[in-house]
Order: structure tokens, then sequence, then C-alpha cells
């Protein structure tokens, strides 16, 4: 396994986060048990969840295998989100939306629901323009220095707001954001545009949902559409690209999934890229992925089957990766 530093920090992850989104909804019990001991025995330690993933049954979950013991807690950087209405409990405040409340109420929920005392990082899980940085940043720092979390980050921010949220840091004594979740793939480039420069001058990590465009680059699109892309109409142009991109893979030797997420792998701003497995298999693909090293000439011959917006170029950018050692038993 790759570790890498989020952006500025001391903090070093996988540069595979396992996304749990399925847990609950998609995987029952066993089976997310299956997938998380999995991830951590290849050495994937950074796993991310949020309150809303099955209404908190993706956190019961990872809160129960926690339990087991055998260092698991102690092993995993843990990303936990908020911004979506939890229900009833939430009374008036039962909406979606970022507020000094929920940074209290909603992050004791999720850690009873985890069976921990903290997160490593709470992220806000979209923007909220109606709330001032004057309330959220002292409501973070209170919780931080109640050791319920070490940092705070964001999810699919504007550059706009990464900016003034980190400006507004300044002024509660706070580094600002530690990194930003968006979606990026090879069909979804719209980051190249002006999120990425902005994560680069505020020293922020990128972590990439979607690396499959919701099932778009599995390989799977035109004949086995999974759950997330069944019921989509593919234009002309996409049919043609992914024609084009199968036979990228099959020249390169690698199937679809695993060129897609190795195309981000190799991006230096990638911090990590988020992988939602559903099965052992897709967990596989996403590990398999570390191993494809391309070319300039196959970087190219994707740019031109998905074409950028030229606003980012890869490789401008070095971080700072290290191998796994025997030091971390895996």
């Amino acid at each position: 396994m790759v570790y890498n530093k989020i952006g500025k920090s001391g903090l070093y992850v996988s540069r595979i986060c396992l996304g749990t989104m399925a847990f609950g909804p998609l995987c029952d019990e066993q089976q997310s048990f299956r997938i998380m001991d999995e991830a951590l025995d290849n050495g994937i330690t950074f796993f991310d969840t949020a309150n809303i993933y099955g209404r908190g049954k993706s956190e019961e979950i990872i809160g129960k295998w926690f339990a087991q013991g055998g260092g698991r807690r102690e092993k995993v950087v843990l990303i936990t989100k908020f911004n979506a209405p939890m229900g009833e409990q939430d009374g008036a405040n039962n909406k979606g939306g970022l507020s000094a409340w929920k940074i209290r109420r909603h992050l004791d929920d999720s850690l009873r629901r985890l069976q921990t005392d903290h997160v490593e990082i709470y992220m806000m899980h979209r923007g909220d323009r109606s709330v001032g940085w004057n309330e959220l940043w002292p409501a973070f720092k209170v919780a931080q220095y109640q050791g319920k979390l070490d940092y705070v980050a964001s999810s699919a921010f504007s550059a706009t707001d990464l900016a003034n949220a980190n400006y507004e840091a300044e002024k509660y004594g706070m580094m600002g954001l530690l990194c930003d979740q968006h979606r990026y793939n090879l069909v979804t480039r719209q980051p190249e545009l002006e999120v990425i420069p902005a994560l680069r001058k505020h020293g922020m990590g990128l972590l990439c949902y979607s690396p499959l465009g919701g099932g778009h680059l599995s390989g799977k699109a035109m004949t086995e559409p999974g759950p997330r892309s069944k019921g989509r109409t593919l234009h002309d142009y996409q049919k043609a690209q992914l024609t084009a991109f199968k036979e990228l893979a099959e020249e390169i030797g690698v199937k679809e999934p695993i060129l897609a997420q190795a195309w981000l792998l190799q991006n230096p701003d990638v911090s990590a890229i988020l992988a939602g497995p559903r099965t052992s298999e897709m967990l596989q693909d996403s590990i398999a992925a570390l191993d494809v090293k391309l070319t300039d000439e196959q970087i190219n011959k994707l740019q031109t089957i998905f074409p950028s917006h030229g606003m980012c170029k890869m490789g401008d950018v070095v971080t700072d990766r290290v191998e796994a050692t025997d030091a971390y038993n895996w």
C-alpha cells in the first residue's frame, strides 16, 4: 500500500479510501465486515462514512466492526460527515444545512453509532452559504479541544467557498480545511477549472469520490449497468468514448475500472480515491490500480478519449508519498 500526507497536514492516509455508502442499503452487516477486514488486511487504513448513509446504518455497522477489537479502531483514519436532516429527533432543525447546533448534536450522535470517542476528520457534506463562518469555526474549535475531532474538511465545496472558509479559519487560530471530497473522474473534469487550483493554493488535499463515474467507467455501463448506472440513456458520443476506453484497457492489459482508478492515482493532486465496493472483486480492482503505471502516451490517449478542460496539468505538483514498511504489520 502507498501512503500520502493530505495537503499541508502531517496526516498520512492510504491512497485508497474505503467508502461505506453501500453498508446497510446494499451490503448487509456480514458482507460489510468482510469488506472492512479485507481492506485492512491490504493496508487500507482510510475509511469514509456519513451520518446520512443508510440513515445511520453505515456508521452503526462500522461501530460494531470496531467493537470486535483487534486494533481495528486504532489502525483506521476515519471520516464522517454531516449536513443532511436526520429525522424527528432533530425537531425544528430537521433540515439540511450547517450550524453550531448540528456540529455538537450530530457529531455526538455519529460518535455513539461509531462506538468511538473521536473521528480524525469531520467533514461538511455540502456547503451552506446561509450560515456564517463566525458560527461554524468556533463550534469546530470547541469539538477539537474536546478531542472529538482532529481535522475539519469539506465535500463538494466551490472554489469560492474553499477560499472563504480558509480565510475565516485564520481569525480563530484554526488551520482551515484539510481537504475537499469532490466528484472527479475521467468523465467529470470540471474540478480542473477552479476547484483543483484552489486546493493547491490553500494546501488542501483532494479526495475523489465516484472514481468510476457512478458505474459509467465500470466496463458494464453498456451491457450490465449496476444500481447506480441502471436506467441511464447513453448518447452516441458516450458509447464511442466507452468503446475506445475498452479498447485502450485491452491494449494495456487491465480492466476498465482498474484503468479509470489508475489514472486518478497517478495524478499527484489526488490524495486518495474513494472506493465504494459492494464486493471483494470491486475492492481488489481498486487495489490493483495502485500497481498500474501509465505512460505519457497512454495518458494522452485517455485525454483524447475524455477531453479535459485544459486548466489543470497533471504533474505540476509533487506530493509526499511513502511505501508501507514492516512497521505497519499488514
